[in-house]
């Protein structure tokens, strides 16, 4: 669960030096994708969603494979 450091330090190592560009529109995507292969319980699906909700994600979802 390293997820936190390292975005500071993508904050710190890079956006940084971006946004202070003069003129500079940064846009930062994060991309999560998990394989599992014996499937999500419903409740997890559920409280994903909710907190990617909460969490304002312009898309999320699941597949199955």
């Amino acid at each position: 669960m390293r997820v936190g450091l390292d975005a500071s330090r993508v904050a710190e190592e890079v956006i940084a030096h971006l946004v202070g560009l003069v003129g500079a529109t940064v846009m930062v995507t994060l991309e999560i994708e998990a394989e599992i292969p014996s499937g999500v319980p419903d409740q997890v699906v559920r409280t994903v969603t909710e907190n990617c909700r909460t969490l304002k994600f312009t898309s999320q979802g699941f597949e199955k494979e």
